[in-house]
């Protein structure tokens, strides 16, 4: 259990029987009573986003949830397998529970993997990854104003926004949290 005090953003808490992430935080401490700690909470397994208030005294459950190392392996049908690199036991994950990570899969990646109650619910992949482009106009010579991009697409299919300069071939770095293109890589 935890108590009101112990509420921060990040902290993964237990409503109704579903696991929440907490995306926001605010303490506010009224001239009398209890304090008040108002939260904005993801469901872990929905994607479901809630606003809660919690006074000082509340306690809060905690979710039973164990994260694991894990090798990614293939893709079979609409799944993503994975393998615990000390046990070789395989897990079946949903593409739903990765969305847009399914870009950024690279065979024996290693990952962290999060457990609720024995059921997969969230995959973290490396922050980076670093993707060749396959398809992108050449850039413009002279063309040095800043912040201007152009499409590209990556050896994956993954289509992003890089700088004028990038040409096919260029290996460049994504970051996988927002999928945005983070930097070229000399090689």
């Amino acid at each position: 259990m935890f108590s009101a005090s112990d509420l921060r953003k990040g902290l993964k808490i237990e409503i109704d029987g579903d696991p929440y992430v907490i995306t926001d935080f605010d303490f506010m401490k009224p001239g009398k009573g209890q304090s008040i700690y108002r939260c904005k909470l993801r469901n872990l397994i929905t994607g479901n986003t809630m606003d809660k208030a919690y006074r000082s005294a509340e306690k809060i459950d905690k979710p039973d949830l164990m994260q694991h190392d894990m090798l990614y392996s293939y893709k079979e049908g609409d799944q993503y397998v994975f393998m615990n690199p000390e046990t070789y036991e395989q897990i079946h994950v949903e593409a739903s529970i990765l969305g847009n990570q399914v870009f950024f899969l690279i065979e024996d990646m290693s990952v962290k993997i999060l457990f609720f109650n024995d059921r997969p619910i969230e995959v973290e992949l490396p922050n980076f990854i670093e993707r060749t482009v396959a398809e992108t106009e050449p850039g413009a010579r002279g063309d040095t104003a800043t912040n201007v991009t152009k499409p590209a697409v990556l050896d994956n299919g993954y289509e992003v926004a890089v700088p004028i300069f990038i040409n096919e071939g260029d290996v460049v770095r994504i970051d996988t949290r927002t999928g945005t293109y983070d930097g070229r890589v000399n090689k």
